[in-house]
């Protein structure tokens, strides 16, 4: 009996891709095995993440970085450091940033859920364009003594400016760009490329497709940053005269080590440290040829089992935002199929086995399925349930 069982807990198959509420996806072995070895044994864990450092350095391009317990606490650790720097008695106060340069100026368009992330460091987003377009004079006269940072979201809505345009006028007014790529793997190419592009700290998910554990996130970009980020994370139960990092007193960088920052409820264990770091690499010598195969043999598995009436099935490939994954949508028209996008959706999670799909359009008549959760088997499955559901009584 494994532990789900003894939990009373149903296993489900995750067609909805690396989402948080579906358990994201199945681990790699090596990466298990790494968090199996990782657990065995206790490290520094400034020690581990200088480590952690390198390793993102290397991948990313980016001066330094820090492995943060998924996105959402990256994104909030970046607004953190924009705002506080190496100011201890800053760090001490947020969220409360009375008095502090606390805006960060954002494309309308990229306005979404997440950013709730940046604001939860004391942050005030400042809006400039509209939802279809945005001038770079805009962003030019939202800049002011109060600005803490720009914001960017990779892959996000409208025809705003190009990162590195955007970026450019940033530090024209010397203000950092923080960017949200949490999702913008594949392609492998993205890892360095918001860095290259003048971004001062990226925020990745470890949990979607570098295949780390599902509460892991990298943060990487300047490395004064990062130190601001890495200090209002970390566990500081310390004493100036035997803390590890008392040379940035002795340096005058620090007035002092801080106390527990916004971020220490973002910890992040050793095990999810060592797993997300044998991802990143890994992610070089993985064949994503091969993998994009078995999404698209996958999907096509899924929507060539489609042949009811008032149902249609497409793959749609790529997507609109460029990014190289193959979806199945399933588009049910109610009077002819006699059931709604949303009961089946609903059937299927209810259904045996359990099946989660991505259901934001149900409403609109749409179902999605995603390829990159799935295991060996799942496809045919359902495709099964899919056929039972449709030719079932209404």
């Amino acid at each position: 009996m494994d532990i789900y069982q003894k939990l009373g807990v149903r296993r489900i198959i995750n067609a909805r891709s690396f989402s948080t509420k579906a358990g994201g996806a199945p681990l790699p072995q090596n990466v298990l095995d790494a968090m199996r070895e990782a657990a065995e044994s206790c490290v520094r864990m400034d020690e581990l993440q200088d480590a952690a450092s390198r390793v993102i350095s290397e991948a990313t391009g980016a001066e330094a970085g820090i492995v943060t317990s998924g996105a959402a606490a990256g994104l909030t650790l970046a607004a953190a450091a924009t705002i506080a720097g190496l100011d201890v008695c800053r760090m001490n106060r947020l969220p409360d940033t009375t008095g502090m340069p606390n805006e960060i100026v954002v494309h309308r368009s990229h306005r979404n859920d997440y950013d709730h992330a940046l604001r939860a460091a004391g942050a005030r987003f400042v809006e400039v364009g509209f939802s279809y377009f945005t001038f770079p004079y805009e962003i030019t006269q939202a800049i002011t003594p109060q600005t803490a940072a720009l914001f960017f979201q990779a892959g996000g809505a409208g025809q705003v400016m190009p990162l590195q345009e955007f970026a450019s006028v940033a530090h024209e007014h010397g203000k950092p760009v923080i960017v949200d790529a949490a999702a913008e793997l594949p392609p492998a190419g993205n890892l360095r490329s918001y860095i290259a592009a003048g971004a001062d700290l990226v925020v990745f998910s470890g949990g979607k497709h570098l295949r780390g554990p599902q509460a892991t996130g990298i943060l990487c970009g300047r490395s004064d940053l990062i130190l601001s980020a890495a200090l209002q994370h970390q566990d500081m139960d310390v004493f100036p005269n035997s803390w590890p990092l008392r040379q940035l007193i002795a340096d005058r960088r620090l007035a002092g080590p801080p106390h527990h920052g916004i971020g220490r409820g973002f910890k992040v264990g050793k095990e999810e440290i060592a797993g997300l770091l044998t991802a990143l690499l890994d992610y070089p010598n993985r064949d994503f040829d091969a993998e994009q195969s078995r999404w698209k043999a996958d999907m096509e598995c899924i929507a060539g089992a489609i042949s009811m009436t008032g149902v249609t099935a497409q793959i749609r490939f790529p997507q609109p935002d460029g990014r190289a994954v193959p979806h199945a949508v399933l588009t049910i028209n109610e009077l002819q199929a006699g059931r709604s996008a949303n009961a089946v959706i609903n059937a299927l999670q209810d259904g045996e086995p359990s099946i989660f799909v991505f259901e934001r359009w149900g409403d609109e008549g749409k179902i999605v399925l995603m390829p990159e959760a799935l295991t060996p088997g799942d496809a045919p499955l359902i495709a099964r349930r899919l056929k039972e559901i449709f030719e079932g009584p209404i």
